[in-house]
């Protein structure tokens, strides 16, 4: 699962990738640096600390992402 995120902060956007099948969480932020997870739950809880809908272009984007997570991670809340 990839999410592509416009930023309002840059003209690259904001990368989210969860790769279950290869043990990969990483989150590329807007200004090229990125972070990376040994869990899928240390990904959800760094993106609700650090981002919020009004720092990207179109907050539907960040909604459905956080709601695509929450469906395929149900224990996340």
């Amino acid at each position: 699962m990839e999410f592509f995120l416009k930023s309002k902060d840059n003209a690259y956007p904001c990368v989210v990738t969860i790769d279950e099948d290869n043990g990969r969480y990483m989150i590329r932020k807007s200004d090229s640096s990125g972070e990376v997870f040994n869990t899928p739950a240390e990904l959800v809880v760094w993106i609700l600390e650090n981002w919020g809908v009004d720092d990207f272009i179109d907050k539907e984007e960040f909604v459905s992402m956080l709601n695509a997570i929450k469906e395929y991670f149900p224990i996340i809340h």
